[in-house]
C-alpha cells in the first residue's frame, strides 16, 4: 500500500496530510504515531509539518514495510512558492464573480474552495494554458484521495464550470465537464413513536426544543440557525421562513404542543435575536446540532444513521401518511418542483400497507378451498 504526504494550511499553520486508501490495521498504527492529529475538517490524519516530521513520519511507516511516495505537485520547492498572488487575486476575483451571481455565502464557500485547490494542483502552471485534461486528472485526483461523495464531486464539476466561463483565457471547455449522476437513495425515516422516544431523551430543554422545532415545522439546518424570534408568531401558530433556499419565504405550521415547551425555553435562556443562540449571542453551530443528536439517538437506542435532516424528511412521511396533499406538503418544504416532493411516496406507508404479499394470498386460497376450516402456518408440515 502506498502513502503519500500533503501539505495544506490548518488553523493558520502549516500541516502534514497523511492520504491512504483506507485500511483498519494501517489506521490504528497511524494513530500511534506521536503528534498525529484527526481533522474533522479535512477527514484526514495530519501532523505539524516541518522537514523533521517528514523524513521521521516516513521512517515511521516504511519500518512496516508501507511506500512513501512524495508527488511532484507536493515538493517543497513548488510548494513554497504558492499561493502567488496572481492566485490569491484570481481566486478572490472568482468569489466575488460567484456573489455578482447572487449565490449564497455557502454555495461561493465551497465553489472557491475547489477552485482553490484546483490552482494548488497546477501549480506552477498558469491557468491560462490549463485544458481540460488538468480538469480530469485533478478530478481522479480528488475522487480518490479524498473519497468524497457524488454530491461533492457534482459540486466540484460545477465549481470548475463557473472558472470556465469565469477566466475565458484558459482552455477549459466547460461543456465537456459532465457530472456524474445523482445518488437515487430513498430518505431514511423516522416512525412516530421513534421521534417521540428521541425528544423524550434529550434532557437538555435548549437541545429538546430544537429537535421538536425542527420535526414539528420540517425545517432545514440552515434555516434552523437563522430563525429569529420576531418571525414566530405563537398566536397564529406558524413560523416564517426568510430567505430559505432558492430566496424564497415561506409560512410554517407550528405544532400547538411544542408551544409550552417553547415558552419554557425563552424563560430559561432568554435568547435575543435568533431562536437558538450560541455563547455570548453569536450564532449557532450546525456541528453542535449534529453532535447533540448524535447523543440523543443513542440514548434513545434508535440505530438508524440519523441527521439534522432525518427529521425534515419524517415530518414530509408522516404527513403523506395522514393523508396531506401532495401539493400543501411541497409548499410547507418549499421546493420548488413537486418531483422532489413525490421522494416520499416511495417511503410512505399510507399505500403499502394496503397491499397484501403474494404469499399470504396464497396461504389464504389454500385455506378457503381445505375442507378444514384451520389456517396454515409456514412453521407447520403440510
Amino acid at each position: 500500500m502506498t502513502i503519500s504526504f500533503e501539505r495544506f494550511q490548518h488553523r493558520k499553520t502549516e500541516q502534514l496530510k497523511i492520504v491512504f486508501d483506507y485500511s483498519y490495521k494501517l489506521k490504528e498504527y497511524i494513530k500511534k504515531y506521536p503528534g498525529v492529529k484527526w481533522s474533522r475538517t479535512h477527514r484526514a490524519f495530519y501532523i505539524a509539518f516541518s522537514s523533521h516530521s517528514e523524513v521521521a513520519l516516513s521512517a515511521y511507516l516504511k519500518k512496516e514495510g508501507y511506500d512513501v511516495a512524495f508527488k511532484e505537485e507536493f515538493t517543497s520547492k513548488q510548494e513554497l512558492a504558492f499561493p502567488s498572488k496572481d492566485a490569491l487575486l484570481l481566486n478572490t476575483s472568482y468569489r466575488d464573480y460567484l456573489g455578482g451571481k447572487r449565490y449564497s455565502h455557502s454555495t461561493i464557500s465551497v465553489y472557491g474552495g475547489f477552485v482553490w485547490q484546483f490552482l494548488k494542483f497546477i501549480h506552477p502552471k498558469p491557468l491560462d494554458v490549463v485544458t481540460n485534461y488538468e480538469v480530469r486528472l485533478f478530478v481522479q485526483y480528488t475522487v480518490k484521495t479524498k473519497r468524497i461523495a457524488i454530491s461533492t464531486h457534482r459540486q466540484l464539476i460545477s465549481s470548475l464550470k463557473h472558472l470556465a466561463v469565469f477566466y475565458p483565457m484558459c482552455s477549459i471547455n466547460g461543456d465537456e465537464l459532465t457530472r456524474p449522476k445523482k445518488s437515487k437513495k430513498l430518505p431514511e425515516v423516522l416512525s412516530a413513536q421513534q421521534i417521540i422516544d428521541l425528544l423524550r431523551s434529550t434532557t437538555n430543554l435548549k437541545h429538546r426544543a430544537v429537535l421538536a422545532l425542527m420535526y414539528s415545522c420540517g425545517l432545514r439546518i440552515g434555516e434552523l440557525l437563522q430563525l429569529e424570534l420576531g418571525h414566530i408568531d405563537v398566536d397564529r401558530g406558524q413560523v416564517l421562513i426568510r430567505n430559505a433556499k432558492g430566496r424564497k419565504d415561506r409560512n410554517v405550521v407550528m405544532a400547538k404542543s411544542f408551544i409550552p415547551l417553547l415558552q419554557n425555553y425563552l424563560i430559561s435562556y432568554r435568547p435575543q435575536k435568533y431562536f437558538v443562540e450560541g455563547a455570548k449571542g453569536q450564532n449557532y453551530s450546525a456541528s453542535s446540532i449534529r453532535a447533540f443528536l448524535k447523543r440523543s439517538c443513542r440514548q434513545a437506542k434508535i440505530t438508524k444513521k440519523v441527521t439534522p435532516h432525518t427529521l425534515r424528511h419524517s415530518y414530509a412521511t408522516h404527513l403523506m401518511e395522514r393523508g396531506i396533499d401532495l401539493r400543501y406538503i411541497q409548499e410547507l418544504l418549499g421546493h420548488a418542483k413537486p418531483e422532489t416532493t413525490m421522494i416520499y411516496t416511495h417511503v410512505c406507508k399510507k399505500d403499502l400497507l394496503q397491499i397484501e404479499s403474494p404469499l399470504d394470498l396464497v396461504l389464504k386460497d389454500i385455506t378457503q378451498n381445505q375442507k378444514e376450516n384451520k389456517n396454515i402456518r409456514l412453521s407447520q408440515n403440510f
